[in-house]
């Protein structure tokens, strides 16, 4: 076991020496029936495990791997590391690489996608990105878990993935990256794991309750539902794992049962008891094998303990186990084609182990009951016995150092040098094998490729193969899909690699034209192992195409020749007829050999076929061509244009495969030794181990000058390409040119179709806003004609409503006026009244005092005529007061009726106002005049008692009366009346002052009315102008916008 640390290296080998399986010594000693053998203690430890690979870090910390996943072939594996960096190791190739460094631990790989150079990665921030191995650049990036993804299942096409987290399940689409679906659950069912199933369209989820949903992938239609085991304890499914063919599921957890359903019928089928010393089942995966056609029977099971344990699902039995207690397992990738499994360690390391040495011992044929019979004398024939001895197998489970009992068969005592020529690789006897051949008429298909592999002997070198393909696809077969399209594209790359190799082998096979067709059947069977199908091809060349290439380029006529040699010996009508149709060997015995009959038979037919050839001599291939045109010589013989023994020998017919295996034998048998094939070509020879023999029977100078001339027709080729590239450069510069400026034509064409279409549009959207407008100005004008004629109704309403309101304002007034004149006369009446009383009481004291002043007491008469007089006094002050009281209510009377005159007259008003104000004020200067001389007149003495003679100045007093108030005019004449005159002269004067101040009174108020009439005129003809002027000036907007 070889340990490989790549540390910080970016690329390098996996190994520096090349790691052998385990090979036991084996020493037999013989005891009376049954062998012992013992292993080598030298390959006691651990004969499986390829190859160790570690990282170590600075200082000499080891950076555990994570995660591994194969690709499609099996020959490559990814690899993810603590640190975010993901290597690729190639096994065939023997190197390792670091394609990308994410900077992150990964939660899962996948690596079988469409596109073989790209692969996915799950990172610890919940996201999946895609990555290209070769150019490590970044791809896609995917995103939309909210928890960390846990598996990564790619469908069989690698168009869709499906990225599992513990919460959702989404479904992406490779092409484009995009998420076409998202499985959401409920809280409190988890998701354990969603997966696509092999060969369809089926996704499968399991959930933590143990259900399992079948959906369709297209429509997410649930197909249907796997019932949940109602008896038995519960497993709780963790692990999950389904046959290539998706008709078996494997489910396992926290027991150690494991369930095995059968989807088709969708049935338990099998519960299986792991031993006691598994408790959880952590990982479920199926071993593939090339020759079971998908239906694995081996199943690997991880338990908790580290130890993964190899078991036979429909035996039930434990055939091999890897990992330890010591060295304990995490997790296990198995490789499509079911060569190599790769572990990752408790430790963090990678183990690399080959399938091939696990299962050596189960790939032992199965024991068969051997015949031992011993020779007598002749006399004693009637007593010949015959034992039959078999013994039992007991297969270790692990290799270890003891003794174990193994079946050996011994031969008989008399063996010969034959015998030891028919023994082959793995036990097998050749003798046997054609014993048994002959007697079921072909081998078992379980077991037909390594029966093939054992008596073609194959060396499986390794290196030397690998050192073939290193030199990448032979020029010649660069294009071979062109001449030979294969709808599987893994197939048509595999044909090219087997033909590259053979054609870097030997340079022949570069030239030979039917090499595809003769290496075409193999490639299919061996499509996983492009190794094997190489080495089988290879031996086949060296075997059973003896002397195919002598006469090359032209088909082997000494082959023919030998074919139609036994042909005229055993059948000769045909052969006549053939010749008289002019048909030769080339036409009914080349077709099938350079097809190896692949164009006539079917695959069963084809493998049984096979099946004989391998096991006889190199000459019975020859042997077949002769029995099949033999066999159907009735048709032959109907057939006469050489188009219908074109088509019979390119095209299926009707033949018994065992009439002719049984005829091409019987040729075998029955051919004259000098015309038999066998005498002319070489008994078998393997290929040679390490290195491939070399391959020279051609004409080397015919292919050399071949190769010469088709070098030179390449080069002439690749001359008249690079001219004819050159010169259509030229031509797609000038259809560039041509195009351009048709483009710059159609663009300025364009251009101008677009301006003038928005030119149009602008005209268009022009006439639409000027119809528009029009409308809207003829709405407006009819409006505006309706609001005139509602507003010259309204200024009619207004003119009427003002006129009325002038009419009522003007009652209004003039009643006020009226009322206020007669409030005015009423005053005035009582007022005089008043004075009239006054005088007549003046007119009684004055006769009083004159009386007074007669009887003669000057000073009696004086007291009395002053108390009198401050009586008169206070009561002419209380009627003066009650006057004032009276002219201040008719001022305040005055002032609401000048307000309200004021809000109909306005400024004209002003005036009235102040004329009305000049009068009252020469109203009160009179009175105001007339009091003064009242009271001079009152203080200055009337007479002198006793002296009647004396002459004095006497005061008289003149009332008048206005229509504001009293008033009084003081005035000194010398025709004045005496207090104690009554003469009629003196009334008479007084009332005729009283009626002048009236009549002055009437006429300021007629006056004032008069000016208050004239304002009411203006008034009304402003108001008419005003209404003419907007009738105007509304004519004049409507002829306007007219």
């Amino acid at each position: 076991m070889e340990v490989t640390d790549i540390g910080n290296k970016e690329e390098g080998k996996v190994w520096h020496r090349k790691p052998a399986p385990g090979k036991r010594q084996e020493y037999e000693y013989e005891n009376e029936s049954y062998t012992m053998a013992f292993t080598a203690k030298s390959q006691v430890l651990n004969p499986t495990v390829m190859v160790t690979v570690v990282r170590t870090a600075q200082q000499a910390k080891t950076v555990r791997f994570l995660h591994t996943a194969f690709d499609t072939t099996g020959d490559s594996f990814l690899a993810g590391d603590h640190h975010g960096n993901i290597y690729v190791f190639d096994i065939s190739r023997n190197r390792f690489r670091l394609v990308q460094k994410t900077g992150q631990a990964c939660t899962a790989l996948a690596f079988s996608l469409r596109r073989t150079t790209e692969f996915l990665v799950a990172l610890v921030d919940y996201t999946v990105k895609c990555f290209d191995k070769d150019t490590k650049q970044l791809v896609s990036w995917m995103r939309g878990h909210e928890g960390a993804v846990s598996a990564i299942s790619v469908h069989s096409s690698g168009r869709y993935a499906i990225t599992t987290s513990s919460d959702a399940a989404q479904l992406w689409d490779l092409d484009t990256f995009q998420r076409k679906r998202k499985l959401n659950i409920r809280q409190c069912v988890g998701i354990q794991r969603v997966f696509f199933l092999p060969l369809s369209n089926t996704i499968l989820s399991c959930f933590s309750d143990d259900s399992i949903f079948a959906w369709e992938s297209e429509t997410l239609f649930c197909k249907y539902q796997l019932p949940v085991p109602d008896q038995g304890p519960k497993i709780s499914y963790k692990a999950f794992a389904v046959t290539r063919d998706g008709k078996s599921l494997a489910a396992g957890g926290r027991s150690n049962l494991l369930h095995l359903w059968c989807l088709d019928s969708q049935q338990l089928v099998r519960v299986i008891q792991m031993p006691t010393q598994v408790r959880t089942v952590r990982q479920l995966e199926f071993l593939p094998d090339s020759f079971d056609g998908g239906a694995s029977q081996t199943l690997g099971v991880l338990s908790q303990d580290g130890v993964m344990r190899f078991i036979n699902i429909h035996t039930c039995k434990l055939l091999f186990h890897i990992g330890s207690h010591d060295d304990a397992i995490t997790t296990v990738s198995i490789s499509p084609n079911g060569r190599h499994v790769v572990a990752i360690m408790d430790n963090g390391s990678i183990n690399v182990y080959s399938v091939q040495s696990l299962t050596q011992e189960l790939n032992k044929p199965p024991p068969t009951q051997v015949a031992v019979v011993s020779d007598t004398d002749a006399d004693q024939m009637s007593n010949l016995k015959v034992k039959v001895k078999s013994e039992v197998v007991q297969r270790p489970a692990k290799s270890s150092g003891c003794w174990t009992q193994v079946k050996i068969l011994r031969p008989p005592a008399g063996s010969t040098a034959e015998d030891k020529e028919n023994e082959l690789p793995a036990g097998l006897n050749k003798k046997r094998l054609v014993a048994l051949l002959k007697a079921f008429g072909e081998y078992p298909a379980k077991y037909r490729m390594f029966v093939w592999r054992s008596l073609l002997c194959l060396p499986e070198n390794h290196a030397a193969y690998s050192s073939l393909t290193d030199k990448g696809l032979h020029s010649a077969f660069l294009t071979l899909h062109d001449k030979y399209p294969i709808k599987s594209h893994k197939l048509q790359r595999g044909l090219q690699r087997v033909l590259s190799a053979l054609s870097h082998w030997a340079s022949i096979f570069g030239e030979v034209e039917y090499l595809p067709l003769v290496a075409f059947p193999f490639v299919k069977l061996f499509q996983n192992n492009p190794m094997l199908c190489f080495e089988v091809v290879a031996t086949v060349i060296v075997n059973w195409c003896q002397h195919w290439f002598e006469y090359f380029p032209n088909p082997p006529l000494n082959i023919l020749s030998m074919a139609e040699n036994v042909l005229a010996h055993h059948d000769k009508e045909l052969l006549q007829h053939l010749m008289d149709c002019g048909i030769t060997s080339q036409l009914y015995v080349w077709p099938l050999l350079e097809t190896l009959f692949s164009e006539v038979l079917t695959r069963d037919e084809w493998l049984r076929l096979f099946d004989n050839v391998f096991s006889n001599h190199p000459s019975f291939l020859l042997m077949a061509c002769v029995a099949y045109v033999t066999c159907c010589r009735e048709p032959l013989l109907l057939c006469a244009q050489k188009q219908d023994f074109d088509y019979f020998f390119h095209h299926r017919n009707n033949l018994d495969m065992g009439a002719m295996i049984k005829e091409a034998y019987r040729l075998m048998s029955s051919t004259p030794a000098d015309i038999h094939p066998r005498t002319m070509l070489s008994d078998f020879t393997p290929l040679t181990n390490g290195q491939y023999p070399v391959f020279n029977h051609y004409p080397e100078f015919i292919v050399e000058y071949q190769s010469q001339e088709r070098e030179k027709i390449r080069l002439q080729e690749m001359e008249y390409i690079r001219e004819r590239l050159a010169a259509m450069k030229r031509e797609l510069k000038v259809k560039e040119l041509q195009l351009l400026d048709a483009t710059r034509r159609r663009f300025l064409k364009h251009q101008q179709d677009v301006r003038a279409s928005q030119i149009q549009r602008l005209d268009q959207e022009i006439s639409r806003k000027m119809d528009l407008r029009e409308q809207e100005t003829t709405a407006a004008v009819q409006d505006l004609e309706v609001r005139q004629m509602e507003l010259e109704a309204q200024r009619r309403r207004l003119e009427q409503n003002l006129l009325k309101e002038q009419e009522h304002m003007g009652r209004e007034v003039e009643e006020e006026v009226e009322l206020r004149m007669r409030k005015a006369e009423r005053e005035e009446a009582s007022y005089t009244k008043l004075l009239r009383s006054t005088e007549t009481n003046m007119q009684a004291l004055e006769e009083s005092l004159a009386e007074a002043c007669q009887l003669g007491l000057e000073s009696d008469w004086q007291r009395e005529v002053a108390e009198r007089l401050q009586q008169v006094d206070a009561k002419q002050e209380w009627e003066r007061e009650r006057l004032a009281e009276l002219h201040r209510q008719t001022l305040a009377e005055k002032e609401k009726l000048a307000d309200t005159m004021r809000d109909v007259a306005g400024k004209k008003w002003d005036e009235v106002m102040s004329t009305r104000t000049q009068l009252q004020e020469q109203r009160q200067s009179r009175c105001l005049d007339t009091d003064g001389q009242r009271q001079t007149r009152i203080r200055s003495p009337c007479s002198t008692r006793g002296r009647p003679d004396r002459q004095s100045t006497t005061t008289a007093v003149y009332v008048g009366s206005t229509a504001a108030g009293p008033a009084v005019k003081s005035s000194t004449a010398t025709n004045m009346v005496c207090l104690n005159s009554s003469s009629p002269s003196e009334s008479t004067s007084s009332i005729f002052s009283l009626d002048r101040g009236r009549a002055q009174l009437d006429s300021s108020e007629r006056q004032l009315l008069k000016e208050v009439r004239e304002l009411r005129q203006k008034l009304a003809a402003r108001a008419r102008e005003g209404s003419f002027a907007s009738s105007q000036s509304v004519h004049t907007l409507s002829s306007v916008s007219q």
